[in-house]
Parts: C-alpha cells; sequence; structure tokens
C-alpha cells in the first residue's frame, strides 16, 4: 500500500481529474478507431462487408505467408501503386506488417492516410499473432493453419 492509501481510502493517481479523464477517452477511442486485433479482423471477414486487407511487406515475406484475401501492397509502393489497387479512398481498409517488432504497417497506414484513404486501421499484432491466434493463412504450399500459441488465444 502506498503512503496515501489507507485499508478504507485507496491510494489516488496524481493528476487524474475530468480532464485526464478525457484525454485517456480520446486515446483509447483513437487506438480502437484506428487499430485491430486479430480476432476482431476474423469477425470483420466473416461479415457483410470485410475490410481490404494490404500486406505490407516485402514479396519473400508475403511468399512465406499471408492472410488469405489481402492484396500485397509493399509500403514502398504504396505512393505509385495505391490507387490502382485500391481505388475507393473511403474503403474499409486493414494493414498489416509481421508482427509488434515491425513498424510498417504504421507507415503504411499513415501514407494511405496522407494519400486520402479514409478508413485505415492497422492490425494490432500482424501477421505473426494472426498465425499464432490459429487463424488461416496461404503460404506457396497453400491455404493451412497453425497450431494456436496459448499465450495469444485458447486453444479450441
Amino acid at each position: 500500500m502506498n503512503e496515501n492509501a489507507t485499508a478504507d481510502q485507496p491510494a489516488t493517481v496524481a493528476g487524474t481529474g475530468p480532464r485526464e479523464t478525457a484525454g485517456a477517452i480520446a486515446h483509447f477511442s483513437a487506438k480502437l478507431a484506428y487499430e485491430t486485433d486479430p480476432s476482431d479482423l476474423a469477425a470483420l471477414r466473416a461479415g457483410a462487408e470485410p475490410p481490404i486487407i494490404v500486406d505490407t511487406r516485402s514479396r519473400e515475406s508475403w511468399d512465406q505467408g499471408h492472410i488469405p484475401g489481402a492484396i500485397h501492397l509493399p509500403g514502398n509502393q504504396i505512393p505509385t501503386r495505391a490507387a490502382q489497387l485500391l481505388p475507393d479512398p473511403s474503403a474499409d481498409i486493414v494493414v498489416y506488417c509481421w508482427g509488434p517488432g515491425c513498424n510498417g504497417s504504421t507507415r503504411a497506414a499513415l501514407a494511405l492516410s496522407r494519400l486520402g484513404y479514409t478508413r485505415v486501421r492497422e492490425l494490432i499484432g500482424g501477421f505473426e499473432y494472426w498465425a499464432r491466434e490459429g487463424m488461416s493463412i496461404r503460404t506457396s504450399s497453400g491455404r493451412t493453419r497453425r497450431p494456436v500459441d496459448d499465450l495469444t488465444a485458447p486453444i479450441r
């Protein structure tokens, strides 16, 4: 227990109040508006209007494995190829790269937003967590799934 707390009165965090609460609400609302996770993306893909999924990694990475149905648009090609591959700037778009250690999808989301795409989100965890949660992937050998990693999702 910290020095400001008692058994009857929990400690307060210095600087919290309506202004800080509003800031937290804005921050977390923005995260949810601009990010999605593998489970939510899987549910969206099964819905009536699935998002366009964009893999921003290199050709070698794409060939190693990608989300089925994704469009391959490496981040460095976005300025020259986005309009051709993504003709509707109001489309629901989810971008991804390798995983949490890669900021390629963040860069791609920023590049698409700068080009006027209005509904761009980033897949948190990227391809790594998509695969680790046992979602379907496509490799050079065809469509497959990896075993669910019990540190990322319940084993079905």
